[in-house]
């Protein structure tokens, strides 16, 4: 199958499945196609077991075989998803909270990376699976993040206040990026990436992480600015999509060749355009176009993307050892997620008051998503690769279905929201 037929088909099912979550589940969308997918791949897995000459599991993942999922989304999908979601921040909210959002992006991130990494490597010994630590802290790397794909998703179903909005929007887009520098630093650190992305030694780190994330801010404003003038000057809606479409690619793809964080130029050119731009380079009716054009890419991808999240459980290894560590998993990461909540808003807390419930909020919000997946399967193949694998995927589902499904009631229960404070 060529790159037309697999989108065709992956739209048909995706169109297929929001279908059926409309009429039947009515799910959030972005939930229920993954509960859709999910309950699809396992019950294909069932039928393929009661009668094996159908061949349905090799069929599937001969289809799946073709897709590239971390080149899909890492390569593709995910410039256009972050550009969309920045476009609809904020950003005066995301600078009254850059303190708070600063230090979960960063202080949080590396925190949340040692607690899983150390915490997996001692539980995994425990069970007969002797991981490298670096290993560990590798997949700490990957899943502390949280996804801004999936975030993003959240909030379009959430009424919280603004500066809760901001906070959770904020991080979501910023940490994601920060997490892409330090999984590459860890992947070189465990030896597993050929290549080398980052020199060795401790300043090797420092310059690598300096150059990544300082460098994807200066690249997002030097671009986004370009972009900003070049609406500011003209008045024809269609050719500013095509500028804003533009900038979300190039943007992206500048960063890859230049080496320096793609998720933060990206980002930071969509706040430019999303707030100065939107208020002072935009009429009304390109206001319109843009919003529109932006919501429909960022449905459409999303719907598939929650579709192959679903289906790669098709892809995953299988087996008691793997799914007792995936199960494992899920605990350990929530646990280093309220910790790394928890440190950073003490400290910040002591410069204002904060929402109430902030910690808890934070951590049952934090939804892991299509990167960490994506990530994970970037790793090339080596001992205990498929224990990565079942974790990450463990902990993506548990935190899209059961967090996503239930961060309401949490809001509800410090009565944060519609009628909240």
């Amino acid at each position: 199958m060529n790159g037309f037929d697999i989108a065709a088909v992956l739209a048909a099912i995706a169109a297929g499945f929001g279908y059926i979550n409309h009429r039947v589940l009515r799910l959030p969308a972005t939930t229920g196609t993954l509960t859709v997918s999910l309950a699809s791949s396992l019950m294909l897995l069932a039928v393929d077991r009661a009668f094996p000459a159908l061949r349905l599991e090799e069929v599937a993942a001969a289809f799946l075989g073709q897709i590239d999922f971390n080149q899909t989304l890492m390569h593709g999908m995910l410039s256009f998803l972050l550009f969309a979601g920045a476009l609809h921040v904020d950003l005066e909210g995301l600078l009254e909270n850059k303190w708070t959002i600063g230090s979960l992006a960063t202080v949080g991130v590396l925190l949340s990376t040692a607690i899983v990494g150390v915490a997996t490597w001692w539980i995994f010994s425990r069970l007969g699976l002797h991981l490298p630590l670096a290993v560990c802290l590798t997949f700490g790397a990957l899943i502390s993040p949280t996804d801004p794909i999936a975030v993003m998703g959240l909030l379009k179903e959430l009424r919280a206040p603004r500066g809760l909005e901001s906070q959770i929007a904020g991080e979501s887009l910023f940490n994601d990026g920060i997490g892409v520098v330090v999984f590459f630093a860890m992947v070189s650190i465990a030896g597993l990436s050929p290549s080398g992305h980052m020199p060795p030694g401790a300043a090797g780190v420092l310059t690598f992480f300096a150059r990544e994330v300082i460098g994807g801010v200066a690249l997002g404003l030097a671009l986004g600015s370009v972009g900003y003038r070049a609406l500011k000057s003209i008045n024809d809606h269609s050719l500013e999509l095509l500028i804003t479409l533009a900038l979300a690619m190039f943007v992206y793809s500048l960063a890859f060749w230049i080496h320096v964080s793609g998720p933060i130029a990206v980002v930071v050119a969509g706040l430019l355009i999303g707030n100065p731009g939107r208020q002072f380079a935009m009429s009304d009716r390109t206001r319109e176009h843009v919003d529109a054009f932006w919501s429909m890419i960022d449905e459409i991808l999303n719907a598939v993307l929650f579709l192959l999240l679903g289906l790669q459980v098709l892809a995953m290894p299988r087996g008691a050892q793997t799914i007792g560590a995936g199960l494992v998993a899920i605990p350990v990461t929530l646990l280093a997620r309220l910790i790394s909540v928890a440190a950073p808003v003490a400290v910040m807390s002591v410069r204002g008051r904060l929402v109430r419930g902030l910690v808890p909020i934070l951590t049952w919000s934090g939804l892991r998503g299509g990167l960490s997946v994506a990530m994970a399967l970037s790793l090339p193949t080596f001992p205990g690769r498929e224990i990565l694998l079942a974790c990450t995927y463990a902990v993506v589902v548990f935190s899209i279905i059961v967090q996503g499904q239930t961060v309401r009631r949490v809001l509800t229960y410090y009565r944060v929201g519609e009628h909240g404070a």
